[in-house]
């Protein structure tokens, strides 16, 4: 099987970028599924149901999420019926689940969750419960299930933190994807138990940006030691970034294209 994984899509440049290249890019690439992460979908924090339902039209399939998932108002008493999972680890009774187990269309059962760190977010991340445990909980729960792949969407800042929890699950996972820091790395690898790796896909969107958001704001933002106001950059030249998991052939790839 192969999968498409999509780094963080940032605003409207991330779903453009998306649309001019992934139907393209699944016939080319005989990709089988395709998850995204959709936290910063929706105007460059959050996602939409306009916004999710957009880019299945394009060829994703399922989505993942992180900190900013819930940025938009109303949008938690909306989540459940989408193809769409927020990190697992958010105490109850947060909206929406953690993991989902989803039959692909060939018969083959892949249980996706996503789970968020604890090092570098700062603010009241500390209170989220333990990703390590939460994995193994989820994996508990699903011990009697027939499972073909497991699939991790790890949204982090720490790579340490990153790094540490891919090899905890080395060899119960078929992949731990590391998303959220919008920086690309270049580390994808297999472990030592056969888990295929990668600390941060980065974002698709614009990179004529600092992660995304206009240049001129972030550096006023260190020179003035002040929070500014957020505006997503619409202009400039936009990246696609992504790995494939080939299950058969036993490989990770990143698959990056700038438009």
């Amino acid at each position: 099987m192969r999968i498409l994984f999509i780094g963080d899509i940032v605003a409207k440049p991330g779903r453009d970028a998306v649309k001019q290249t992934l139907p393209t890019l699944k016939k080319d690439q005989n990709i089988d599924f395709v998850v995204a992460n959709a936290e910063n979908l929706a105007h460059g924090r959050g996602a939409t149901v306009e916004t999710i339902r957009e880019m299945q039209t394009y060829g994703v399939d399922f989505f993942t999420g992180g900190d900013h998932l819930f940025w938009h108002k109303g949008f938690e008493d909306q989540i459940d019926g989408l193809p769409l999972i927020r990190p697992a680890n958010y105490p109850d009774p947060t909206p929406g689940e953690g993991y989902s187990l989803v039959q692909h269309k060939n018969g083959t059962n892949i249980l996706i969750i996503n789970v968020m760190g604890r090092s570098a977010f700062g603010g009241l991340y500390h209170l989220l419960d333990d990703p390590f445990k939460k994995f193994d909980e989820v994996l508990k729960k699903h011990r009697n299930t027939k499972i073909d792949f497991v699939l991790v969407d790890f949204h982090g800042d720490a790579t340490s933190e990153k790094i540490a929890f891919a090899y905890y699950l080395d060899g119960r996972a078929t992949a731990v994807i590391g998303t959220h820091t919008h920086v690309p790395t270049c580390d994808q690898r297999f472990l030592p138990k056969g888990t295929m790796f990668i600390t941060d896909i980065g974002m698709t969107g614009t990179i004529d940006s600092v992660l995304g958001v206009k240049t001129q704001i972030i550096i006023n933002q260190f020179l003035s030691a002040r929070n500014q106001k957020f505006e997503w950059e619409e202009s400039g030249q936009k990246a696609f970034r992504s790995v494939i998991l080939d299950t058969v052939e036993k490989t990770i790839v990143r698959f990056d294209k700038n438009i």
